[in-house]
């Protein structure tokens, strides 16, 4: 996805200072797109969208700006999208973590409902033409089917699947109520560069990556059959920008689709791939990085995620070009190189 996108347009990024949002302000300036930026930085850091602020390449920050702001602030946002104008607001801006929402499921809801809601208003207001949004596999909750199919859901398990629930609900709403369009992606477990390895909420991969560059035993909830679909972040940098510019007619408008790779893999073999190709990396025996050990299933997750990627095919034109390997061997490349 490296040649410019026509026509330009402007895009509204919230969340742009986090892991996969400035993912997406680094690929839409690549490809030649205005790009206002919103970020608190709660969870976000500053060092991810530094260098693009600071760019040596004038056109690049030319086209960038950057606003710190909450997104729980609604008149806040309602005047800075007004004034701004983007044709598409591309939202990623949440509280993630269902270990964090079972601990604090009032300021999760702050965040990912009335935060959510306050962007929706807002792009509402400036009649902004379409709005694509991060949702969870975590709706799936306790359906038990082997392949998770858009409309098919189960019973929510955690504070922040409810609150990814009521996005979509109130996404579908405003589309048939006000005439915006709204794109829902439900992200599957996704990794890559610059997610956060440390906290009491980090992901998984990363935080078993700094285990190993850091020599100490990792820790795996369970015995390592919990499976899921893990999505590369440049898989869901592509979902975002078709979910932009896909055509009204596309049946994903004011509906959901799911972005993932569509296979599954255990949380037995993941720790054996990044174990691998850390010692393949730092050039040591595989031996000498320990095993994980094993504590009890955290209360609230899923047993078992697996997507079915049909629709946003169908729909999106979405094809994912990382599978969970080749994703792999890029983060731990770029995460090993990290200071």
């Amino acid at each position: 996805m490296s040649e410019k996108l026509s026509p330009q347009r402007c895009w509204l990024v919230t969340g742009a200072a986090g892991f996969i949002g400035s993912h997406l302000v680094e690929t839409l300036l690549h490809r030649g797109q205005r790009v206002i930026g919103i970020d608190n930085f709660s969870t976000g850091k500053r060092e991810n969208i530094d260098y693009l602020r600071e760019s040596a390449d004038p056109e690049r920050r030319q086209l960038f700006t950057f606003f710190e702001q909450d997104i729980r602030d609604r008149e806040g946002v309602a005047e800075l999208v007004r004034q701004h104008t983007p044709d598409v607001v591309l939202h990623q801006a949440a509280l993630g973590s269902v270990p964090r929402s079972i601990s604090d499921p009032i300021t999760s809801h702050q965040s990912n409902v009335d935060g959510f809601v306050n962007m929706l208003d807002a792009a509402r207001l400036a009649n902004v033409k379409r709005f694509v949004y991060a949702s969870s596999s975590s709706v799936y909750g306790d359906i038990t089917d082997s392949s998770k199919v858009e409309s098919r859901i189960g019973n929510c398990l955690s504070p922040y699947a409810v609150t990814k629930r009521c996005n979509e609900l109130y996404a579908q709403v405003f589309g048939r109520t006000y005439n915006i369009e709204t794109i829902g992606l439900r992200y599957f477990n996704v990794f890559g560069p610059r997610q956060d390895p440390k906290g009491p909420y980090a992901a998984v991969i990363p935080r078993w990556l700094e285990a190993i560059r850091s020599g100490q035993q990792a820790v795996m909830y369970g015995d390592g059959s919990t499976s899921r679909d893990f999505c590369f972040v440049r898989n869901v940098v592509q979902a975002n920008i078709l979910a932009g510019t896909v055509d009204s007619g596309s049946p994903a408008v004011n509906g959901v689709v799911n972005i993932a790779c569509g296979a599954t893999t255990s949380l037995k073999t993941l720790y054996g791939l990044l174990r691998d190709e850390a010692a393949r990396v730092k050039g040591i025996d595989v031996a000498t990085i320990p095993l994980p050990k094993e504590e009890p299933f955290r209360k609230g997750d899923i047993l078992h995620s697996l997507a079915d990627i049909s629709l946003a095919r169908a729909s999106l034109g979405y094809e994912p070009t990382h599978s969970v390997e080749q994703g792999i061997r890029e983060l731990v490349a770029w995460f090993m190189s990290e200071t």
